[in-house]
């Protein structure tokens, strides 16, 4: 690598080993090279996992996916940077996950062959499915109020959201552009749906916040 250390994360550990269920015995005699933050170094991915799923978020994402479109993987990083509660592949299964960078082992990520599934499925729970495209009588997300149990919908680069998706969304809102382009790529309008989320109601000053969590 040209810049920065020349691998990531840390060797075997040093010294006496740790004791607890959360550590992985692997790990700590080869080392951990993984993208996480400090607190997960030498855990077992189902205790990461069970660790995140204490403090997971109440909003869900959900991507239509008939074009197996790129930008999938980049949501699904996204979620789990933001720590949405599930994420829902709607259409086709097989998705790109080059894009996720191996995030989607930290999430919960559903399939649903339909629209109506994920509908049906999300309000069982109460959870409200919002679309995002800037559609006419969309919301606008700046300045509108946004339910806590909630599901972002997003669909293909270039359509947006398919017909049958925009009749099944309890509303749909857009994103304040002010240059020549009409549109936004999806997964940096999901990012910012997500993060217009976390501002909202994520307990910043708690345990969870991001600044001790980062690595």
């Amino acid at each position: 690598m040209p810049h920065g250390p020349a691998e990531v994360g840390v060797g075997p550990w040093e010294g006496p080993w740790p004791t607890g269920a959360q550590y992985d015995p692997v790990l700590l005699a080869e080392g951990d090279r993984r993208n996480v933050v400090d607190r997960y170094r030498y855990w077992s991915l189902e205790a990461i996992v069970a660790d995140l799923d204490l403090r997971r978020h109440d909003f869900h994402v959900a991507i239509e996916n008939w074009q197996h479109d790129f930008n999938i993987g980049t949501i699904v990083r996204s979620a789990n940077a933001f720590l949405a509660a599930e994420v829902h592949i709607v259409g086709n299964r097989r998705w790109n996950r080059r894009g996720a960078m191996v995030t989607d082992r930290y999430q919960h990520v559903r399939h649903h062959p339909t629209v109506a599934d994920l509908v049906a499925y999300l309000h069982e729970r109460d959870v409200r499915l919002l679309g995002v495209d800037n559609l006419p009588g969309s919301a606008h997300l700046e300045t509108m109020r946004m339910p806590r149990r909630v599901c972002f919908l997003f669909g293909q680069e270039g359509p947006g959201l398919s017909e049958g998706a925009r009749d099944a969304c309890d509303g749909t809102f857009s994103i304040a552009q002010f240059g020549s382009t009409r549109s936004i790529n999806a997964s940096a309008a999901a990012a910012i749906a997500m993060h217009s989320w976390v501002r909202e109601y994520a307990d910043l000053a708690g345990e969870g916040a991001a600044e001790p969590w980062r690595g």
